[in-house]
Formats: structure tokens, C-alpha cells, sequence
């Protein structure tokens, strides 16, 4: 409910994360509330904001133990906030720090507070493993019987075959493919090229290197456990070398994607601070960009429409409430999930049969022009741990409109489920 019939101005006052890195390698031994809790404390270093009781903290987490239950509040509490600062868990996915800063910012616009912390983290190399149905019934009935006799009876129906986990894996329950399978099945829809996909990805390690070079993530990303960069960064390719990998979501002779032109498993964590333009002012602290509007969309991707095009839906019906037009951005951050998906979105925008058909517009929605879009690199390089990778994109965007003076750039990130998030964001 809004306090005074008036919607306040959103800041985005900045961003940190630590490196991103590789599934199993420096963060191997680390966990969720390990790395978002490193994260917070820089952040609130980083704006004084030690000791201080913020309005909400919203983190989240895809991958989860059952221990991480209050996951945002022990990172709260391990932070340097003040103890009286409340946390709330979150998840949607790949966009879990997007949604996490939509939830802040519809808080703050809505007058209910005025300040907050948006956050994500996973680890794909602390993944919980989960033990078979039999097994763990007889834990349970074990640990709940009153005698010994009662505690040893249950063991007696033991199989060594009980042991065998139940290892993760990213599919999807309702059509049992992979991310990365269900997105083979959308290049053939979408008539996405291995070339095309292959050019994406060495641009995307392209930028990401030149951003670093140049010094663009110094205030963005601090260094943890000795790790400086995202470890994920291939300096030294080429379209040649990305062009020699194989496919590995679909190895029959039409499959076109690889390890090369997809993002890898990921660790990490990434948080952001907002605020209204008075807590801002109070505490002195520069406002970066706004944030303006957002839009969720779902499709059918059972059996209507790719796994992750939800994307189109939602920047199509969000420009259409913002009364804006695909070209009017000064700069874009396109998630790729996989550099098939980045160019199936592109292609649908640019369809006007799709456009027609399937978003209600009169006309195609047109092209981007491609030099505006993760213009300091994108997922396929810097890696992405699936909640981390919102808040990643909107301090990224924050300090390319702050940098700018001027403009409005256009966030965009599809998710597994079938779902889609967008997010407009200007500059002061």
C-alpha cells in the first residue's frame, strides 16, 4: 500500500561481488553463506553502512542445503548491519538477484522503506547430495525410536544399494531435458547458426578481458580467497578454437552447442544497495542510476514455445507499459544463458511473423544495434552462478549509465521453468 498515494524514485547506489569461478575449483570448499556473507561485508565497507538497520535484505540461492533454510538473515547477521536489519530468502532461478531487487524496489517506491540490500549466491560445487527414499527412511525411523532395540530394528533392511545418491542435475522435471538440450531444440526453431553462436562467445570473452584491462570492475568486483577475476575468461581464444569444440547437449551431427559458446557451472555471489533519493541524501551517498520498470513473463514450454524465451514476452509487454521501443536504450544486458539463447531472442525480436503471432504487435519489433549490448562482457565469459547474475547485470548497468551521464539501459534474463525477467534502468 502506498503511504502517500505516490510512488518514490529508486536508487541504485552500487554494487560489489567477488570473482566468479568455475564449479569445483577455487571455491570448491566454500559455501553459499560463505561467499554472499564475504559479499555483504565488502558492500557495507564499501558505503559505511556498518552497524546501520536497513529496511530489508533479499538474497537468494537456487541451489540450497536444507541448513540454509534462513539463508539471507545468518548473511545479514554476519555482515555488519545492524542485528535489527531483516532478511528474506528469494528464488526464481536464474533471475533470483533480479526478482531480489524488484522486491526492494517496489518496498522503497511504495514508501515502506528506505533503503535494502539485493543479493544472490550459489555454489554448484557444494551441492547437496541426496540419498535414496530407503535410506532415509530408515534414518528416520532409527532416530526416532525410543529403545536401542527400536533404533537397531530398522537397519536390518539395509541394502548397499541404498547408498547410491541421487546426484543434481539442471532438468527439467516436466519434459526430463536439460537446459542446455532444450535449448539445442530452440537453435533448430529459431534457425541459429554454430557461427553465429560461436561469434557471440569470443565477443563476450572479448569485452569481459577489455573491461578488466581497462580497469571497469575495479569498484565492482573484490578480490576473495586470493582471486582477483573471474577465472572463467579465455584471454587467449579464437573463432578458430571455439569453432574446433564439440557439441555436448546434443551430439548427433546437428547439435551446435559446446562448452565454448555456453556458460559454465558457476560459484559465486553478488549483491547490490538501493534506496529513495532521501536515505541517499542523508547519508551522502552518490545515486547512480534508477530503477524504473520490471516485468516477469512464463511460457508453455512444454509444449507451445522454447524452455527460455519467456524473455521476449516480458521486455515485448514491459515496453509496451514504459511506451518505449526496442531501440530506445542506450545500453542492453542480455544474459547468455548460452549464446543460442542470446541470438534466438534476437531473432524473435526481429521476427515479424513472431512478433505478429505471438506478442500482438502490428510489426516486427526490429534489431539492436549490437555494439550497445554487454558491452563489458557477458555470462558466456564471466561465468554464472544462477542467483548471483542479476545483481551482477544491474550494478554493471548502474555504473555504464552513471558513467554515461545520460540514457536508459534495458536488462533482460531467461530462467529455467520456462520464465523470463526485465528490467528498465535510467540514468540520473
Amino acid at each position: 500500500m502506498l503511504h502517500d498515494e505516490k510512488s518514490k524514485k529508486v536508487a541504485i547506489l552500487g554494487g560489489i561481488r567477488i570473482p566468479f569461478c568455475r564449479a569445483h575449483t577455487n571455491y570448491k570448499k566454500l559455501s553459499n553463506q560463505d561467499m554472499m556473507t564475504a559479499t555483504l561485508k565488502v558492500l557495507v565497507n564499501n558505503f559505511s553502512i556498518h552497524n546501520e538497520q536497513l529496511g530489508e535484505v533479499t538474497l537468494g540461492a537456487v541451489i540450497k542445503h536444507s541448513s540454509d533454510f534462513n539463508l539471507a538473515r545468518e548473511c545479514v547477521i554476519g555482515s555488519g548491519l545492524s542485528l535489527n536489519t531483516p532478511g528474506v530468502d528469494m528464488q526464481r532461478a536464474c533471475g533470483t538477484s533480479l526478482e531480489a531487487t524488484i522486491h526492494i524496489a517496489n518496498k522503497i517506491a511504495l514508501g515502506q522503506i528506505k533503503s535494502g540490500i539485493a543479493g544472490g549466491t550459489d555454489s554448484i560445487s557444494d551441492t547437496p547430495i541426496v540419498f535414496s527414499d530407503n535410506y532415509r527412511e530408515i534414518l528416520l525411523s532409527s532416530f526416532q525410536g525410543k529403545s536401542m532395540v527400536d533404533k537397531i530394528k530398522p537397519w536390518l533392511s539395509f541394502r548397499l544399494k541404498y547408498l547410491k545418491p541421487k546426484l543434481p542435475d539442471v532438468v527439467e522435471p516436466r519434459t526430463g531435458l536439460s537446459m542446455g538440450e532444450s535449448c539445442e531444440i530452440m537453435v533448430k526453431t529459431y534457425n541459429v547458426t554454430r557461427e553465429a553462436q560461436d561469434a557471440l562467445a569470443f565477443e563476450s570473452h572479448n569485452k569481459t578481458a577489455k573491461a578488466y584491462d581497462e580497469g571497469f570492475y575495479k569498484d565492482l568486483i573484490t578480490p576473495y580467497k586470493n582471486i582477483m577475476e573471474d577465472n572463467n575468461i579465455r584471454r587467449n581464444t579464437s573463432i578458430k578454437k571455439l569453432g574446433s569444440l564439440r557439441p555436448v547437449f546434443d551430439k548427433k551431427n546437428t547439435g551446435t552447442m559446446t562448452a565454448g559458446n555456453s556458460t559454465p557451472l558457476t560459484d559465486g555471489a553478488a549483491s547490490i544497495l538501493l534506496s529513495s533519493e532521501e536515505w541517499a541524501r542523508e547519508k551522502n551517498i552518490p545515486i547512480k542510476a534508477y530503477f524504473t520498470h520490471c516485468k516477469v513473463a512464463a511460457v508453455d514450454f512444454i509444449k507451445k514455445e522454447g524452455l527460455l524465451m519467456a524473455p521476449v514476452y516480458a521486455v515485448s509487454e514491459m515496453l509496451n507499459e514504459a511506451g518505449l521501443k526496442l531501440q530506445d536504450f542506450d545500453f542492453y544486458e542480455i544474459h547468455e544463458a548460452f549464446a543460442a539463447q542470446t541470438i534466438a531472442t534476437l531473432n524473435a525480436w526481429e521476427s515479424e511473423d513472431f512478433c505478429k503471432k505471438k506478442l500482438g504487435r502490428n510489426k516486427a519489433m526490429g534489431s539492436i544495434d549490437m555494439s550497445k549490448v554487454n558491452t563489458k562482457g557477458g555470462s558466456i565469459a564471466i561465468g554464472h552462478p544462477f542467483a548471483a547474475t542479476g545483481a551482477r547485470i544491474v550494478a554493471t548497468m548502474a555504473k555504464l549509465l552513471e558513467t554515461k551521464g545520460s540514457g536508459r539501459g534495458l536488462i533482460s534474463i531467461c530462467t529455467a521453468g520456462g520464465m523470463g525477467i526485465s528490467a528498465i534502468m535510467e540514468s540520473i
